[in-house]
């Protein structure tokens, strides 16, 4: 099987960083080593951290990324922690996918932690995703614990392979699906990485689920 080299998945990084209007590319180093891509740097916001390992990500032949990039804040988007605490719990108040009465937040230094109980995986990704595109957010700490229904293992099983197997990119031998408590493996191999977030994603909102141990490969020609 084909692996593209190092020096060639730097290069084309570096374009996609480039490419990405979200991103402050000229601020934003980026070192390889056998596929696996470390971001360093300073950015304005912590939106354009997460654009610039999204970018980075969309690169074939990058398996993983280490995100290293520090958020700086001018002085037009300095928050106090009282005001992202206040804009936190709004965010999380409007947006109807998240429980906000079971979520609480703390704020110090532009750091949002986030805990309290939650159904499902994908509730946990969604309160996140609430407040981190916020005005003064430096980075957030995801404690929120998941609460799931009670289900057999073998229930959940049988509902994630379903939900996979209307993947249309999915073939079901490349994929295995095991589960222990509310904890779910997946291994075998993918295509891209896009597809490897979308099996993740699938999962994250099966009931039951507390936990994904993310095992699967990306290969090219899986």
């Amino acid at each position: 099987m084909y692996v593209k080299p190092d020096d060639q998945i730097k290069q084309e990084v570096e374009r996609e960083l480039r490419w990405d209007t979200r991103v402050e590319e000229t601020e934003i180093g980026v070192a390889v080593s056998k596929g696996v891509v470390t971001l360093g740097g300073a950015v304005s916001s912590y939106a354009r951290k997460l654009a610039a390992q999204e970018a980075a990500f969309r690169v074939h032949g990058v398996l993983d990324v280490a995100n290293d990039i520090l958020v700086k804040l001018p002085g037009s988007l300095a928050r106090t922690d009282t005001e992202i605490a206040k804009a936190v719990r709004h965010a999380l108040e409007w947006d109807v996918l998240v429980p906000d009465d079971h979520i609480r937040s703390t704020v110090s230094d532009g750091w949002v932690t986030l805990e309290g109980g939650v159904d499902t995986i994908s509730q946990r990704e969604d309160a996140e995703r609430a407040v981190r595109y916020l005005h003064g957010v430096k980075g957030v700490h995801n404690r929120l614990a998941i609460s799931p229904p009670e289900i057999r293992p073998d229930e959940v099983r049988g509902i994630i392979e379903e939900a996979l197997e209307r993947r249309a990119e999915r073939e079901a031998e490349r994929i295995r699906v095991s589960v222990r408590g509310g904890e779910v493996t997946l291994d075998g191999s993918v295509r891209s990485y896009a597809e490897k977030r979308a099996v993740v994603g699938a999962v994250s909102h099966a009931p039951g689920v507390c936990a994904v141990n993310d095992q699967l490969l990306i290969r090219a020609s899986a």
